[in-house]
């Protein structure tokens, strides 16, 4: 058996609590580094002399593409990432190659496609997605730079979930790592150094996801990774590429809405309060995220363990893990609800010195984020969905949060209340419904999928 096999089997063979702290931990770190590729933008550019507050709010109006670009990554990655575990834990290692093969031809196609269609169309995706004439150009200016790199973003993202597949979280928080730090070097250094305001922050992220990428294709292709990219099974098949798409569809959905949320939020605000209330959304998903991404990481983390044993028929051992990470996510997604409601002026400074800013940011924070406490149960249970290879569930359970109860939520409550206030009590509101929902279907769903004896 070779090394790379033999750190497969201890999906299956090591003890549950000591195996997804190992596998977690380097999880958490690499969704930490990720989140410093946004925020650590954010905050530079926060802090501009003159312009900071404008082109932060202008490089805030950018994320909906970039969450739609990481969304195609996810498709694919996530979708094939949690079938070649399967397959792994099923002895099948041809086929699980042969998932790898077609998710990396997927990720080459789509890098072409939303590049093209992202830059032809940018201007007016832009003013929809909240920008204003005074926002325009800096969220021009940083978004046709980012796009460039597009090829590297859906790499770098949708292959390392392939090296977490294996059991090698560590390998895939390197990939991470090495983006991150020279993204946070280049930062000052182009933005303030060579006076490139956000075409520098821009650069930056984009030569830091080359990196990332590099390094992640080259892993995949060495000796070392236990499934490797093999030019005979780049080859698109229907069958496979048909099994990708129908897992990938949840986190796809997952992710791509979080654009049709912004578009939602930041017309609303734009329309009730205007540019200030905008640029509140933009430090409230960066907060967002930096509570968000290390969840992702544990439950990434942990989920090839569940589909591993899924594939080799270890339901015990799949159901002992499910409900270890669901009382480590509940406990932490409560702990960091009282941590940002209890200091909303902390987080806010961070990102602005503007002193409106800031006092509004303390005013909605507590609101947006008063029903985070609950959604570590979603996390869990859609982790375990997905690494179960439930695509129905996994989206239904995608579009419940978000499309079906956020933003009708968003749109409704400005129009009874007349209080842009509202829009913010929309989150918390689709938090607690969808969590709970979320929980109800794994236990109707729990003899089917994991039977015990």
């Amino acid at each position: 058996m070779s090394q790379a096999q033999s750190r497969e089997q201890q999906l299956a063979t090591a003890p549950v609590g000591k195996l997804m702290l190992k596998m977690a931990a380097p999880a958490v770190m690499a969704q930490f580094i990720n989140v410093l590729y946004n925020v650590v933008d954010r905050i530079y550019i926060g802090h501009i002399s003159g312009t900071g507050g404008l082109a932060l709010t202008g490089v805030g109006v950018t994320f909906s593409i970039i969450m739609l670009i990481s969304a195609f990554a996810a498709f694919a990655g996530m979708g094939g990432a949690p079938l070649a575990s399967i397959q792994l834990g099923a002895g099948n290692r041809e086929k699980a190659e042969r998932i790898l093969g077609n998710s990396c031809s997927m990720l080459l196609v789509l890098s072409v496609v939303l590049t093209a269609f992202f830059l032809a169309f940018n201007r007016p995706l832009l003013y929809l997605f909240g920008a204003s004439d005074q926002t325009i150009g800096y969220a021009m200016d940083y978004i046709t730079i980012y796009v460039c790199g597009t090829v590297f973003v859906q790499l770098a993202l949708g292959l390392n979930t392939f090296i977490s597949a294996q059991g090698r979280p560590g390998i895939a928080m390197c990939s991470v790592l090495i983006g991150a730090v020279i993204n946070i070097v280049l930062d000052p250094i182009l933005i303030f150094g060579l006076n490139m305001g956000v075409q520098g922050a821009a650069v930056a992220t984009v030569f830091s996801q080359a990196c990332s990428a590099a390094w992640t294709v080259y892993f995949l292709c060495s000796k070392q990774s236990s499934i490797r990219i093999r030019p005979q099974y780049l080859r698109s098949s229907a069958k496979v590429m048909g099994s990708i798409a129908a897992l990938g569809v949840a986190p796809f959905i997952m992710q791509s809405t979080e654009s049709l949320v912004t578009i939602t939020l930041n017309s609303g605000l734009q329309r009730y309060g205007g540019d200030l209330y905008v640029g509140s959304m933009t430090v409230l998903q960066s907060v967002m995220q930096m509570l968000t991404m290390p969840m992702q990481g544990i439950t990434q983390g942990v989920q090839p363990i569940m589909s591993y044993n899924y594939g080799a028929r270890n339901y015990h051992r799949v159901r002992r893990t499910f409900w270890l990470l669901l009382r480590t996510t509940l406990s932490i997604t409560t702990v960091c609800c009282l941590v940002v409601v209890c200091l909303p002026g902390v987080f806010a400074r961070i990102f602005t010195p503007d002193a409106q800013l800031i006092e509004l940011v303390k005013q909605v924070m507590p609101i947006f984020f008063a029903g985070i406490w609950a959604f570590g149960c979603q996390m869990a249970c859609q982790s375990l969905f997905m690494g179960l290879g439930q695509a129905k569930i996994s989206l239904f359970l995608a579009l419940l949060r978000k499309v079906i109860l956020l933003v009708p939520l968003a749109v409704v409550l400005p129009l009874i209340t007349h209080s842009v206030l509202s829009i913010y009590v929309a989150e918390p509101i689709a938090d607690i419904l969808s969590s709970c929902t979320a929980l109800v279907m794994f236990l109707l769903n729990r003899k089917r999928l994991l039977p015990e004896g």
